[in-house]
């Protein structure tokens, strides 16, 4: 053990494990210096705002993740504390801004196109209906070939038209 400067001593197990963190302290204080020289709002102004949203949350889950280190130095346990509750909503927004960052890039639908597939797609089964393998919906015996009776060709133009999906539409 090791005498401190108040006069209390330090396990040498926490030697280690201070010098680490002291370390660690003063490598965030050399990344920050350059942030914290300008004004906040001078960083902003060239953001976007998911981008600015993501910065706040990066900042706040740093300055709670610190805020945990703190407690445990002092000997309380911030599993109890509700820094924890904090540090789980900072992360809960966080996975939102991913989900966000994810939808962009998703693949967007041209849904002129679909619609015209569909369309396509209907009108085709109605002609099939109308002449299913070569022939009409009269009778197997009637051929394609043979010329239907106006009554017949005029059923055929209801049905399709009633189904939404004429020629002219196509």
């Amino acid at each position: 053990m090791t005498s401190g400067q108040d006069g209390g001593t330090i396990p040498s197990e926490m030697k280690e494990k201070l010098a680490s963190f002291d370390t660690a302290l003063t490598n965030l204080e050399t990344e920050l210096k350059p942030l914290l020289a300008k004004p906040r709002m001078e960083f902003f102004e060239k953001l976007e705002p998911l981008d600015m949203g993501k910065m706040d949350l990066v900042a706040s889950y740093a300055v709670n993740s610190l805020f945990w280190m703190y407690l445990n130095v002092c000997g309380i346990n911030p599993k109890d504390h509700p820094i924890k509750q904090e540090l789980e909503r900072v992360r809960g927004y966080m996975n939102r801004v991913k989900e966000i960052q994810d939808k962009a890039k998703a693949p967007k639908v041209n849904s002129g196109a679909a619609k015209r597939m569909v369309k396509s797609a209907l009108w085709q089964a109605a002609q099939k209906k109308v002449h299913p393998r070569g022939r009409d919906e009269a009778g197997p015996s009637q051929s394609h070939s043979q010329p239907t009776t106006g009554e017949n060709r005029k059923r055929k133009f209801d049905d399709v038209e009633e189904s939404g999906k004429s020629r002219r539409t196509r």
